[in-house]
């Protein structure tokens, strides 16, 4: 036992070094962009623009003189950022148009559906002849332990109905469905979409994932959160491999205040402590973004001191998940209530 802790400590140590050489290895061969691309003849395309962090993120762009096109699905919530977008743009002294389009534009859009994104395609080749930077910044949220989206309740050893009838089947089916839709298809329908038009029209070509803590470590109540954005970010990995002309960003924030979860898929309510107060601020991880997008980092945790979660998981792995459950409100009559020691 005493070898086996051993072991274990001197992986932390050696895990927990990772990170800061990593740091060091960065700064020594930092990428600048705008070596490449000036800032004002970027063409950023992003996806769930009309509200939170891409609203943020299409704020930035736009005040810096790139060339915007924002989508999302609610007309008039788009049309409200495509504005904000046009009145940073000129306050910050550049024209309505830029290199023969329009500097700022907009779709109405689902990018989880086929037609749509086409539409976004044509738009964008049409309007720009082509694309830098596609930030995907959209999805959905779900709030409920799995077994309570089927409406079964466990109390110690017994379940409530004691099982999930077909009705209640279809119905975990359909909620799983849309957060599939939201969190995976969508993701995967974007990048096959517009990869080509990055990577044949742009000089340094980048996709940025908005993922989250929840998709590399588990945590109760968001098992169909967590899986369904654990998926589109080992798709968007794996895709970095297929396609190394492109540099993919990945930014996994924790907690981030907002409404976000207000719309969640399985009606489910917020456990955790008031995320308007708790949470992230959005500009904050906004400007990370642009950040990661500009020098070219990988996978970006948020706050930094989350880059060790997952070495946390493997070394600590009982009081991850205490914290989880602490966080979430969330108990079982079978759980440890005791801290977990190192």
């Amino acid at each position: 036992m005493n070898d086996m802790t051993a072991n274990r400590s001197l992986w932390l140590v050696l895990g927990l070094s990772i990170p800061i050489l990593l740091s060091i290895r960065r700064s020594l061969n930092r990428f600048h962009r705008s070596s490449k691309l000036p800032e004002n003849y970027e063409r950023v395309l992003i996806l769930g623009a009309s509200s939170g962090i891409g609203r943020a993120i299409a704020h930035i762009y736009a005040s810096r003189g790139a060339r915007v096109c924002v989508v999302a699905r609610r007309e008039a919530e788009l049309e409200t950022v495509a504005e904000e977008c046009r009145a940073l743009s000129t306050t910050a002294g550049h024209g309505e148009y830029q290199a023969g389009g329009k500097r700022v534009i907009h779709v109405v859009a689902d990018f989880s559906e086929v037609e749509d994104m086409v539409r976004v395609r044509t738009a964008l080749e049409t309007e720009w002849r082509g694309l830098d930077t596609l930030v995907v910044a959209a999805g959905v949220s779900a709030l409920k332990p799995l077994m309570e989206v089927a409406g079964v309740e466990k109390k110690g050893k017994l379940y409530t109905p004691p099982q999930a009838d077909e009705t209640a089947l279809q119905k975990t089916v359909e909620v799983t469905a849309a957060a599939m839709k939201g969190n995976y298809i969508g993701p995967l329908v974007a990048a096959v979409s517009l990869i080509p038009l990055l990577s044949t029209t742009s000089p340094s070509p980048s996709i940025l994932l908005l993922s989250t803590l929840a998709s590399v470590i588990p945590a109760p109540t968001r098992t169909l959160y967590g899986s369904t954005k654990s998926a589109s970010f080992m798709l968007y990995q794996s895709l970095s491999i297929e396609h190394p002309d492109i540099h993919f960003a990945f930014v996994l924030p924790a907690t981030v205040e907002g409404n976000f979860r207000a719309s969640a898929v399985d009606g489910g309510e917020v456990r955790e402590a008031d995320p308007n107060t708790k949470g992230l601020k959005r500009e904050v991880v906004a400007r990370r973004c642009v950040k990661a997008l500009d020098e070219g980092d990988g996978a970006v945790f948020l706050p930094w001191l989350m880059s060790w979660s997952q070495l946390a998981l493997w070394a600590f792995p009982d009081f991850v998940k205490w914290r989880a459950m602490k966080k979430y409100n969330f108990s079982t009559d079978d759980a440890k209530h005791d801290v977990p020691l190192f």
